[in-house]
């Protein structure tokens, strides 16, 4: 495989880029970006390029760098416009569009021959002893193919490839034949990488500097991410990297899990969860067709969370032999492979929600809820600590184009880093000998990642083992509450020169040394006893007061500090139906005094409101939301529903932020969700508790007067600073 040369000078201070209008901005290259062009000419790009093709184009990022390297490796802004130009021409005339088809094919057939840009895959036909071809988006089938393209690019059978391809059109004597021909085939890859030069030109950065070089390539801007978030980021990469390893990543929709492997590399497949069969993915025993396993570095399973999914026994059983010794059985016979397994879902409840009810297992299918299965994982990565993707984490700077940086994580593939921090530290032997072999994994995937020559301070690589050892034990203490039977053990390991022994925990463990090392319990009254008392050592179950101040891995507040945030739920006999009436024009009114005892105690609210529409209801809802996360116990979780009217002037961006802000709960103690009720009788507004209390309210949540939105103005952050508008509210005790 070739590619055509792609060069790069430095870049020019008022070099450009351009929106998504097509039109020029100023732009100053960084630092790092003119260091980046100096060690590494011809192999990177602009990725705000990237990004602005991408808006308009379905392919992926790997295809569009080919052509941006090859017409857009510079800095001049009259080139950059021109080569922009260059490839949407391309991408007009040759990418085929599905709903474009047929008339790409009557233009094949008009002139003869033409180039395609599609994905390709290929068959065998068994009968006739030949292969045929399939083009994904042109929709041609059993188009014949010579052998030596199979021979030289063997992906075209499992799963296929990207390419450019020579179709020609010719009618054939023989009416059974095919008209259709393949002239060419050129995959839109790299040649190859001169692992030498790329070690040279590493060793011109610092880590950190490699860390954002990195970060940039996978289409991050690195200013916008700590250095404990772009380790989360970078460990994604390892699949790529390290044979046979298996990573886990559970966390909120929209966090870009599935990013990396759905366009990162060419050496990696995207699957669905619920589409792969044991012949898919290994092999079938009818036809000795070796599955994806064969044929990729790196096979990623998408949306693998969900309780419906259907899910096959014998899959499960043959994942978990491969998983563990690399080898998997078409009859008598034992094959081997090096495809890395990535398992990718999301999560619906906060942490300490599962840490205290169940365990950061419960999204998965029953059948891989297996301690043996989950017990051959050697990372889980924790997504809800990965912030959601906004347009301004996105990259306007250089990195690598894609295919040359996979390229490079290709090769170390073959190295192997697990034991580079044995001069420095030993590992207690209360380790079992899978946890080690999980964290090692990890560990020289990172050493890999940063510092591919091996050579790394103590310090660093100190940093890399306990992120290594921190996501094992993850793995480790989520499978002892789900399995009696595997042993408890610390994580340790010892400086050999100081002799100073180190203990890794989860930040989870530390934020919530309350539910550390529960098991799910059958009934509120066992979770209550398991939880300890002030003054024993334990925490209570406190608000989200609690929670913050505890956060980040620092020590949580004493169990009396605790009692004194926590909201206390009142006895039953002090909540009275009665009617209230909030003056106008007053102050020292909020949602918590209004409605929080009654809210206390409960786990659904709906809240029926016809009037959330306008961006200041709307922001009414999300600080009504905030209460009740506020006073909801740790490890608990309180849904709110929202039934709400619209008309056709707001519906689409009502809809939108309403999306955004059910989002934006997602994974909290307080999952949102909506929906619109059309009826034109919708007026009365209330709240409604599944413990038996009904809120009506005359004015709904809109119950204050319009204030100056300034950060530095109280009644912005302070309901208690507003004027009310003055309304009437009734508690009125329902049947639950």
């Amino acid at each position: 495989m070739t590619s055509e040369p792609v060069t790069a000078t430095n870049p020019d201070p008022t070099a450009k880029t351009t929106d998504s209008s097509g039109e020029a901005s100023l732009r100053t290259p960084s630092a790092l970006d003119q260091k980046i062009l100096e060690h590494f000419p011809g192999l990177v790009v602009r990725k705000d390029l990237t990004t602005e093709l991408k808006q308009n184009a379905v392919v992926p990022t790997y295809v569009l760098e080919y052509l941006l390297g090859q017409h857009c490796a510079t800095d001049d802004p009259a080139f950059i416009a021109e080569g922009l130009e260059s490839v949407r021409r391309i991408l007009s005339k040759h990418y085929v569009h599905r709903n474009q088809a047929e008339l790409i094919k009557s233009t094949i057939k008009e002139r003869g021959t033409h180039k395609v840009i599609d994905k390709l895959t290929v068959e065998l036909n068994d009968k006739g002893g030949f292969y045929e071809m399939e083009f994904t988006n042109l929709g041609l089938k059993k188009v014949p193919i010579d052998v030596d393209f199979i021979k030289r690019y063997p992906k075209l059978l499992v799963g296929g490839i990207w390419a450019i391809t020579d179709v020609e059109y010719e009618l054939p004597t023989d009416p059974k034949a095919s008209p259709w021909q393949i002239s060419s085939v050129k995959p839109i890859q790299v040649a190859g990488v001169d692992h030498d030069e790329f070690l040279a030109a590493r060793a011109k950065f610092s880590t950190d500097e490699w860390m954002d070089v990195l970060m940039q390539s996978v289409g991050f801007n690195p200013e916008h991410f700590s250095r404990r978030a772009k380790l989360l980021t970078l460990i994604r990469l390892i699949p790529y990297c390290e044979r046979n390893y298996n990573l886990l990543e559970l966390g909120p929709k929209g966090t870009g899990k599935s990013h990396i492997f759905a366009e990162f590399s060419p050496h990696g497949m995207l699957i669905s969860g619920s589409e792969v069969t044991a012949p898919k993915l290994f092999v079938s025993n009818a036809s000795g067709k070796i599955g994806l396993v064969g044929y990729w570095d790196c096979i990623c399973f998408d949306e693998f969370a969900g309780k419906d999914k259907k899910v096959d026994k014998t899959l499960v059983d043959i994942m978990k032999n491969y998983m563990a010794n690399r080898t998997f059985s078409r009859g008598i016979e034992q094959l081997t492979a090096e495809a890395s397994m990535v398992f990718m879902g999301n999560t619906q409840k906060s942490v300490a929600y599962m840490l205290k009810h169940s365990h950061f297992y419960e999204p998965l299918p029953d059948k891989y809820i297996d301690s043996a299965f989950l017990d051959r994982i050697h990372a889980f990565n924790p997504g809800w600590e990965v912030a959601p993707v906004r347009h301004e984490l996105f990259c306007t700077g250089y990195g690598f184009v894609v295919d040359y940086i996979a390229e490079v994580l290709k090769h170390l593939r073959t190295e192997d880093f697990t034991g580079l921090y044995k001069p420095f530290f030993e590992i207690s032997s209360e380790v079992s000998t899978r946890d080690q072999t999980g964290f090692e994994k990890t560990f020289s995937g990172l050493m890999k990642i940063l510092h591919p020559d091996g050579k790394a301070s103590k310090e660093e690589i100190a940093e890399l083992l306990e992120f290594a050892m921190e996501c094992r034990r993850r793995v480790r203490e989520q499978i002892l509450r789900i399995d009696d039977t595997f042993r408890t053990n610390d994580f340790i390991y010892r400086d050999l020169e100081t002799g100073q022994e180190v203990t890794m925990m989860t930040p989870e463990e530390k934020q919530y040394p309350a539910f550390s090392g529960l098991r799910p319990l059958s009934s509120e009254a066992d979770i209550n006893r398991a939880e300890p008392a002030p003054g024993e050592g334990g925490q209570p179950a406190a608000s989200k007061t609690t929670a913050s101040v505890a956060s980040n891995g620092e020590s949580p507040p004493s169990p009396a500090v605790a009692a004194e945030v926590a909201p206390q739920p009142p006895e039953p006999s002090k909540l009275k139906e009665h009617h209230l009436v909030v003056p106008e024009n007053s102050k020292g009114w909020s949602y918590r005094r209004l409605f929080g005892d009654y809210l206390t105690g409960t786990t659904g609210i709906i809240v029926r409101d016809p009037y959330i529409r306008a961006f200041h209801q709307i922001r009414n809802l999300v600080e009504f939301l905030r209460m009740v996360n506020e006073i909801t116990p740790m490890g608990d979780e309180v849904t709110v529903h929202l039934i709400t009217g619209s008309d056709q002037e707001t519906l689409e961006r009502q809809v939108e932020i309403l999306g955004q802000v059910q989002d934006s709960f997602a994974g909290t103690s307080t999952p949102f969700s909506w929906e619109i009720d059309a009826s034109p009788n919708f007026h009365a507004r209330s709240l409604t508790t599944n413990t038996g209390w009904k809120i009506a309210l005359d004015r709904g949540l809109d119950l204050f007067q319009r204030f100056e939105s300034s950060p530095f103005n109280a009644a912005a952050v302070v309901q208690e600073a507003r004027l009310t508008k003055g309304c009437e509210i009734s508690y009125i005790a329902v049947k639950p």
